[in-house]
């Protein structure tokens, strides 16, 4: 039976990610676009965030089975979804587009999702896509991904920090 199962966790910290985590399951991250939706999964060890394609949106039912199994596949534990925070603080139609995401994606699985403020996530994932020397082609091929990434690495490295403040 895959692990992606229909009891609804919804919406959980990042304090509670790690119980979440056991026995060397994934982090995967999530860059929502109108059109795309940037990929990311960690290693086992909540590391290091790799990229991974992106999925061209069609419809909320095709999108979502399409992650469903790409996280049964990548062994995923739990989601973070970026956020679109607005510079202030405040949260537009975009943050809501995010959270209207993760509350449709509940009934469909019991992974539970942390949203993870994204401010400057695809600019910091352009930079390095720059630095890296891809035409301007190859950036937007790859731009949600990297984005994806950007985010998951940061849940990840907040995740390291939290295991120093509080060993178990």
């Amino acid at each position: 039976m895959p692990r992606c199962q229909r009891t609804p966790l919804g919406i959980i910290s990042i304090e509670e990610l790690p119980e979440r985590l056991a026995g060397g399951r994934t982090l995967a991250g999530l860059d929502l676009g109108d059109k795309t939706i940037g990929v990311a999964v960690s290693d086992r060890g909540l590391s290091f965030a790799h990229p991974r394609p992106v999925i061209l949106r069609k419809k909320f039912s095709l999108d979502a089975a399409r992650l469903l199994a790409q996280f049964d596949r990548d062994d995923v534990g739990a989601i973070v979804l970026g956020l679109p925070v607005n510079m202030d603080g405040s949260e537009g139609p975009r943050a809501q587009k995010s959270r209207a995401f993760a509350r449709n994606m509940a009934p469909l699985s019991d992974l539970p999702f942390v949203l993870w403020d994204e401010r400057l996530s695809t600019v910091a994932a352009e930079r390095t896509l720059i630095e890296m020397d891809f035409s301007r082609r190859k950036r937007a091929e790859k731009i949600d991904s990297a984005a994806a990434a950007f985010i998951l690495q940061g849940a990840l490295d907040r995740l390291q920090s939290l295991g120093r403040d509080h060993p178990r």
